[in-house]
């Protein structure tokens, strides 16, 4: 039995040692960080979804204004304009190409996209939370609000390696590493980006909290160890 805890106690120890230097401050990447694995600012456009109701609105020619749902395809359909892609486009960029879509038709035309009403959208919280799951947002919501939403983080969080994976229509992924322990402690509000439809946001598990979980599987489960206690009088 001495043999055994001899080994364990040294891998322990070394596990021990490991954890403690990647405890100590420093950069998560030796390299340049890739463009997209930098957080971006807060301050994100909205993007239209499906189910958004938008509001079209022609200055110059008030008769052609509308107000119209975006269909589940993402299409709006708009006089002399047609089918129209309106989701995962920002109003602004909707609103340009409806003018340039328009200077054929109109003289000079004015247009002005306004979001009315935003349709609920889920995102997927998991890892160290409190509540993993599928989370049915119903606003503009960052990052950490929908970490705060799942529960917070757990004690054996890692919240300065959080990370968001984002799908795009063309069937890519966009992943991004982000420092919320930053954000949390007024460093750095970058990480705190806005999510979007279906985004999937992951906190891993710390290092210390992968070495309790060694110590306890590997240890404390396996080994058994009593404490004597001897009293004497005086």
């Amino acid at each position: 039995m001495r043999a055994s805890w001899s080994r364990a106690g040294a891998a322990l120890l070394t596990i021990l040692a490991g954890a403690s230097a990647c405890s100590s401050p420093g950069p998560s990447h030796t390299g340049p960080i890739p463009h997209s694995l930098q957080g971006p600012v807060t301050e994100e456009a909205y993007r239209i979804q499906p189910g958004d109701e938008l509001e079209v609105r022609f200055f110059h020619t008030p008769e052609q204004n509308v107000i119209l749902p975006v269909r589940p395809d993402g299409l709006i359909s708009l006089p002399l304009a047609y089918e129209v892609r309106a989701a995962g486009r920002t109003p602004e960029e909707l609103r340009q190409d409806l003018v340039q879509r328009y200077t054929q038709e109109l003289m000079k035309p004015e247009i002005a996209v306004i979001v009315r009403t935003i349709t609920g959208y889920q995102v997927h919280v998991g890892g160290e939370v409190g509540r993993a799951g599928v989370l049915e947002l119903t606003g503009p919501a960052t990052v950490l609000q929908a970490v705060f939403q799942a529960g917070g983080f757990l004690t054996s969080a890692s919240p300065e390696h959080t990370i968001v994976v984002r799908r795009h229509d063309d069937g890519g992924y966009e992943i991004h590493e982000l420092d919320l322990a930053a954000v949390l402690e007024g460093e750095d509000a970058r990480g705190n980006m806005l999510l979007q439809p279906f985004d999937v946001v992951f906190i891993p598990r710390s290092r210390v909290a992968e070495v309790n979980k060694w110590v306890d599987l590997y240890i404390r489960r396996n080994i058994p160890i009593t404490f004597s206690y001897r009293f004497e009088s005086l």
